[in-house]
Formats: C-alpha cells, sequence, structure tokens
C-alpha cells in the first residue's frame, strides 16, 4: 500500500536537508512581455497529485533559486528543468525537491519553470527558456557567489529535452537577443539526463538522433530499466560516447519512469542521487573555488 500524501510530505520534511533561512528567490525568466507569447494557455494552474505538485499553463516562465548554507557552498550551480510530457512540470519530485538535494551538498539549485503546455504556434518555447536560463544564472554568477565555469542542468523526462537541447546548441540563442543577458554565453560547463532522450531536445521522441558534437559538455545519466525510455537514455549515452564526450550511465533494475526524488522511492533507482554526486566530485564540480566574474 503506497504512503498517504500527508506521509509522503511529513517524511520528505524530515529527509530534505535545512537550506539558508528565508524563502528562495524567484526571478522571472523574461524582461516584459515573453518573446512568442500570445496569451492563449489560460490561467497558470497549480494541483496535487498523488506523487506532488504539478504546475501547467505556464506562459510566464520563472527561475527559482534556492541557495545552500554559506558553509557548504562549493560555487556550483545546477538548474533544473522538470518533466511532464511538454503538457505540465512535475514541480516538486523533479523540482523543488531536486534543488533542496542540491543544497545539501553545498549546489545552488535553480528550478526552471518552463512554458508548459507546447504551443503548435511556438514549440520552440521550452527549448529558448532552457537556454535564456543558463545566460540569466550566468549573468547573476557573481552577485550569487556562483563560478560561471561550474553551471550544470539537469533534466526528467521533457526536461531532460530541453537539457538535451541546450547541451547540443551552445553557440547561439534560438531566439532574437532581447537585453544584455542575451549577449553571456549559454554553454553549459555539464548536463545530467535522468529518464529522457536527445532526441527530444527537437520535441520529437520519434526523430532521428542528433548530431553530438565532441564540445559537447561531461553528462551524467541514468534510468530505470523498466522505464519506456530506457532504450532512449541508452542512445543518447551512446551518441556522447561516438562523438567523444565524457560520459557516465546508470541503467536501473527497476524503478519505472518519473522515480525524481521522493521518500517513497524503492530500490534501486532511488540510488541515483549517490551516483550522481560520485560523479560531480570524479568532475571535480563540487571541489570549491573563488567565484569569477561572468
Amino acid at each position: 500500500m503506497k504512503p498517504t500524501l500527508l506521509g509522503s510530505m511529513l517524511a520528505l520534511a524530515l529527509w530534505v536537508p535545512a537550506t539558508r533561512a528565508g524563502d528562495p528567490l524567484v526571478l522571472d525568466l523574461w524582461p516584459g512581455k515573453v518573446p512568442g507569447e500570445t496569451g492563449k494557455v489560460g490561467e497558470e494552474k497549480t494541483t496535487i497529485e498523488t506523487w506532488g505538485k504539478r504546475v501547467t499553463n505556464v506562459s510566464k516562465p520563472t527561475l527559482t533559486v534556492y541557495r545552500p548554507a554559506k558553509e557548504k557552498d562549493t560555487g556550483a550551480a545546477l538548474i533544473i528543468a522538470p518533466g511532464g510530457a511538454f503538457r505540465f512540470l512535475a514541480i516538486e519530485h523533479e523540482g523543488e525537491n531536486v534543488a533542496k538535494w542540491c543544497n545539501s551538498i553545498g549546489v545552488t539549485g535553480v528550478v526552471l519553470k518552463y512554458r508548459v503546455p507546447r504551443q503548435k504556434d511556438n514549440p520552440q518555447a521550452a527549448l529558448e527558456d532552457g537556454q535564456r536560463a543558463v545566460s540569466l544564472v550566468r549573468s547573476k554568477a557573481k552577485e550569487w557567489g556562483v563560478d560561471p565555469e561550474r553551471i550544470g542542468m539537469i533534466g526528467f523526462s521533457a526536461g531532460g529535452g530541453v537539457t538535451g537541447y541546450v547541451m547540443l546548441n551552445a553557440n547561439k540563442h534560438a531566439y532574437k537577443e532581447v537585453d544584455d543577458v542575451d549577449k553571456v554565453s549559454c554553454r553549459l560547463n555539464f548536463a545530467v539526463i535522468i529518464y529522457s532522450s536527445l532526441r527530444l531536445a527537437s520535441g520529437d521522441l520519434n526523430g532521428p538522433e542528433p548530431e553530438v558534437s565532441k564540445d559537447t559538455p561531461p553528462t551524467f545519466l541514468a534510468v530505470a530499466h523498466d522505464d519506456f525510455l530506457v532504450e532512449g537514455t541508452v542512445r543518447s549515452y551512446l551518441a556522447l560516447k561516438k562523438a567523444g564526450v565524457p560520459a557516465e550511465l546508470h541503467v536501473y533494475a527497476a524503478g519505472g519512469h518519473g522515480f525524481g526524488i521522493r521518500p517513497d522511492n524503492p530500490p534501486p533507482a532511488n540510488d541515483w542521487t549517490n551516483r550522481l554526486e560520485a560523479w560531480l566530485r570524479f568532475q571535480r564540480v563540487l571541489t570549491a573555488k573563488a567565484a569569477s566574474s561572468p
């Protein structure tokens, strides 16, 4: 029998480490009117599902910044793109909980609330939000004490498509420059793909495998054997390997799709954060050093 939602919330409150006092910082991703928005999606909605909070009808994307305790802060930052099939955002177990886990290892966690559902007249919106998020975080690096050379992105399911797009399109923004933030690089220093496929970088799970450059950042991938996206995740790893990109892949015996970070996650897939932390240490992402100007 699965635990009740109240029980899960209480368990998570005990499991998640304490963060710096005060509410997280929330920033609009774009200044003024959001490029390409027509106001057709309706009012933004948050609902509670058995697996946690879900947000949809996002037309005004934001970044929510969770800072680690000062004594733990490594200077690294991880932008978090939740999944939801480009229809909604699993904002809790693939967003907020991940940011709090980031804080526990000294990383600034930045939850990207990108535009959903996908609109036929603006299918690139979520992908553009991903690029803009990296430039905005890098532009704030000095202010937030973040090292501009240790900024990564983690994507879950559809959010992995957002992350993949940013990984594979580091040299040029997909939209017209709107302010000085867009003069700042959207290049990632590392990437994390959780139960997703680089094919989703085009928004099409059945599309061709994208071309991977040798300059693509080091990437960590994890998926469960019983996930419908397991083959796509493995193909993404092989594409990275073929291009000579440093990559690490974990395929867990069980876990299904959408395990994220939840207090009721069963083994073995619930081990993925331990493996990710070890990989980040191996990549020297968690090695503190003074932040410089972006």
